[in-house]
Order: C-alpha cells, then sequence, then structure tokens
C-alpha cells in the first residue's frame, strides 16, 4: 500500500525537543528527525504561554522554516491552541495565561505564520472569528463547553478537554459529530480515546473529514521520563505523561506510530492521510510504501 506522507498539524515536541522553549537549531533537527519517520509536513504547536514567549518562539519557529533543507519536514505555519480557552475545560493548560478571544487579543500575538488557530467557541467575539477568517486561518474548537460551531472549520482533539456527548441540549463533541461539515482532530493513541469512542467517531463522521494528530509532548521518541511542560512537572511512565494530579498532558507517539497501531486495529484509510492535504490545499507530497504490518518499507521525500 503507498501513501503520501504524512501531516502532523498538531504536536507540542518530540525527541527533547519543546516548541514552547525550543531555539532555531532544536526545531531544525525535530524536523529532520520527523521526516525519517515518514512526515513530510508538520504545524508546531504552541501551548498557552505569556504573550512575550509566544511571540518569541513563533520567530524561532519561522528563522527555521526559513533555514530549512530537503532533508527536513516542511514547517508550513504555527497551531496557535493556547491562550483562547475555557478555564473549565483547561487540561494541562495554564490557566494564569488565559485571555477572552477578542481581536484585539488575538492581535497581540499575531503572525501570518499561525494557521491554525484553537479557542473556545463559547467565549469568542464573532469580530475575531471574522477577522481569522479574512487572514485565512483555520478555526478549531477546543479545551471547550459551547455546542455551536458556527464560524469553526473543525474540532481540536475530539472527546479530548471538551463537553462530550449529552442527549440534552448542544455539546462540543456531540455538535462536531453531526456535522458533516466539521474537520474533526482524534488523539487514536489507544490512550486518549477508547476503541468505542473511536467507533462512534468512525460511525458519525465522513471518513474524509477525520484528521489524525498526535499531540504529541517533548519526551515522544527520547529517554526523558520528567519535564517541564506548560506550567506542570510532567512525568512519563513510558505509556501515559501526566502531570502529578493525574492530568494527561498530551500524546506520546508519533503520528506514525498512530497509524501503525490503528492498522494493527484493521483500521488503515488511506483517505486519513490524505484529508489534511486537502483540509490545507497543499498538494500531496512524496511517497510511503507500508508492508502488512504498517511499517515503512520504502519512502521518496520529494
Amino acid at each position: 500500500m503507498k501513501t503520501p506522507l504524512l501531516i502532523e498539524q498538531h504536536f507540542h515536541g518530540g525527541y527533547n525537543v519543546n516548541f514552547n522553549t525550543a531555539s532555531v537549531d532544536d526545531v531544525i533537527y525535530l524536523s529532520k528527525e520527523i521526516l525519517k519517520e515518514g512526515i513530510g509536513t508538520i504545524f508546531p504547536t504552541l501551548v498557552t504561554d505569556s504573550v512575550e514567549n509566544i511571540k518569541q518562539q513563533i520567530q524561532i519557529i519561522k528563522t527555521a522554516a526559513s533555514k530549512q533543507t530537503e532533508d527536513m519536514a516542511k514547517i508550513a505555519g504555527i497551531h496557535l491552541e493556547g491562550i483562547f480557552l475555557n478555564p473549565a475545560k483547561k487540561g494541562i493548560h495554564d490557566t494564569k495565561y488565559f485571555m477572552t478571544p477578542t481581536v484585539e487579543n488575538f492581535k497581540q500575538v499575531e503572525d501570518d505564520f499561525i494557521k491554525i488557530v484553537t479557542l473556545a467557541p463559547e467565549f469568542a467575539h464573532k469580530d475575531l472569528l471574522d477577522y481569522l477568517k479574512e487572514k485565512g486561518i483555520k478555526i478549531q474548537a477546543g479545551h471547550c463547553t459551547g455546542g455551536e460551531l458556527t464560524g469553526c472549520d473543525g474540532v481540536t482533539h475530539i472527546f479530548n478537554a471538551m463537553a462530550g456527548v449529552t442527549h440534552r441540549g448542544k455539546s462540543t463533541a456531540l455538535s462536531a459529530l453531526i456535522n458533516d461539515n466539521l474537520y474533526t482532530e482524534i488523539i487514536a493513541d489507544g490512550v486518549h480515546v477508547s476503541d468505542d469512542a473511536l467507533a462512534l467517531l468512525f460511525k458519525s463522521k465522513p471518513m474524509n473529514k477525520i484528521i489524525l494528530i498526535s499531540d504529541c509532548l517533548p519526551c515522544t521518541h527520547s529517554s526523558v521520563r520528567e519535564f517541564d511542560f506548560a506550567g506542570s512537572k510532567i512525568y512519563f511512565d513510558g505509556r501515559h505523561a501526566a502531570s502529578k494530579d493525574g492530568t494527561l498532558a498530551g500524546s506520546t507517539a508519533l503520528l506514525t506510530d498512530i497509524v501503525k497501531l490503528l492498522g494493527k486495529k484493521g483500521v488503515f484509510v488511506e483517505q486519513f492521510i490524505l484529508n489534511p492535504y486537502i483540509y490545507h490545499d497543499i498538494e500531496p507530497k512524496g511517497e510511503i510504501e507500508w508492508d502488512d504490518d504498517f511499517n515503512i518499507i520504502n519512502m521518496k521525500t520529494f
């Protein structure tokens, strides 16, 4: 079976590199390592942080992107996950840096390299949604409770850090499942979402609207077992990465690992790999040849 290279639109680092603290050299190193795993395009994702540090890291990632060579996964833009979230669904994010989603507040961190913004739609001013649309920025509902998703392009890691499926009223997950126009991220790492929840997603959503993500952390594919992330100390036991109180901080599997895991469960839909290309209007890049066990046996990166 052959597919294009993978696109990773939601991950916070790996190989002991954290995009919120990385140097230019760190980002370049990570983009080189990630291509070896079949991931050809990446959207480095910034977790909630101070305005000053977010602005600094955007410039670092942009500088790294300008220095890339053909042996690196292309940095296609930044996914801004933090600062415009709902404290009730904060996950591991640090609420002291949260801001109301307004045009004025977005302009504090605005940059033309931001391509995706995750926000709580129940708090977002319509002016901001319109402003982001005009800029061509993808708007994703995440870390939220609101079920009114008008104006959103997608949903960030469905089921995680959002109001779940309910039989009364609206909720984020319910609205995402029944709206065939919304793209839906899913962390199918076997930790963040159960097999039954995956089955519900696959039955509810058109296959061309599901985007596999890793949401992976700096400890991924590294020997790191304790690290600072989003203002918390995170502990990695080899499978779960969580704060001291047990709050999951993200995945510890690369997107390629997740594809292999799904394949072993009998789920390998080539459409999942094509979907982010369509979502971001990017021409398919490269080629991966997979064996029957969903290992990469051959890869073209051009």
